[in-house]
């Protein structure tokens, strides 16, 4: 028996779940809203020890990143769990737009800013050094604007279209996901051991990372989704096998391997935009065939 029909109500004509299941996605949010908390707490409490001298800064901006990652691991199973479940509503929606705000938006924009930008060598001056500031603060900002209109674009646009459609047996999405970007932030972090950026051109580049990620939210390039991918289907015992390599991997080079597969994603809607500027300028420059003239 399915997961949906045990769920569903027997009083209803219609096999409606029961109210208790609408609960179960929402607890998965509910979770991902408390992880977007404890990362702004650990970013706080970062810069506080960072200000002062303290050890532990280093923990406590790890521990953020940890928190985002984690937020990024359970939003993908609300959305997918309410499916199941057959209890996707309006109201689920909307919260889950909400705690994106919050995880994918406020708390990676936090920690980037504190980790990123507070803490970079005071030698380049004050007046260089409070311009980087200006500039963190608005690129961080930016960073969330963005990615709270990803989410609202998201949420009124029922079947959205790429600037760059691909395959129409394949499902993308419009622009970066937001937990995509979030995510690529606390990659970066944790794979850097959460030691605050003290040189000044690292922050520069920080910024810039930011920026791309702001930018790339709110684009409509086209960043494949794998909402298409089925659970419930058996699968080859060689992806049994992949898959446990993989967790080998993350379990021993966690850094590394997070590090690549958040690079890998943000990077693969770059190419396939490139790859498709690059496609239409080389069609147009081939010219058409002469037709052939027989002699005699």
């Amino acid at each position: 028996m399915a997961l949906r029909d045990r769920l569903a109500d027997p009083k209803s004509p219609e096999r409606r779940p029961r109210r208790a299941a609408y609960a179960l996605p929402t607890l998965f949010t509910a979770g991902n809203v408390y992880l977007g908390y404890i990362s702004i707490l650990r970013s706080f409490r970062g810069a506080i020890l960072a200000g002062s001298g303290g050890p532990g800064a280093a923990d406590n901006f790890s521990s953020a990143a940890i928190a985002i990652g984690a937020a990024v691991f359970l939003d993908g199973l609300d959305g997918r769990i309410a499916r199941l479940t057959n209890t996707t509503s309006d109201f689920g929606r909307e919260m889950d737009s909400l705690a994106d705000v919050i995880s994918f938006g406020i708390a990676p924009a936090v920690l980037a800013f504190a980790w990123g930008v507070q803490f970079v060598d005071t030698s380049i001056g004050a007046h260089v050094r409070g311009q980087l500031f200006n500039a963190g603060y608005l690129i961080a900002f930016l960073f969330l604007l963005c990615g709270a209109a990803r989410l609202a674009r998201f949420n009124i646009q029922k079947n959205p279209i790429p600037k760059n459609p691909g395959r129409p047996d394949r499902k993308y999405f419009v622009g970066l996901p937001i937990p995509a970007a979030a995510g690529m932030v606390a990659a970066v972090v944790y794979a850097c051991d959460a030691q605050p950026i003290a040189w000044w051109p690292l922050s520069v580049a920080w910024l810039a990372l930011l920026a791309l990620l702001g930018f790339l939210m709110v684009s409509t390039w086209r960043y494949y989704s794998f909402k298409g991918l089925n659970l419930s289907k058996p699968y080859t015992p060689l992806l049994i096998v992949l898959l446990g390599g993989f967790i080998f991997l993350i379990r021993n080079y966690s850094q590394e391997v997070l590090l690549a597969m958040a690079a890998a994603y943000v990077g693969s809607g770059i190419v396939i935009r490139v790859g498709g500027i690059v496609r239409r300028r080389l069609r147009h420059s081939v010219p058409p065939h002469a037709p052939e003239h027989q002699i005699g």
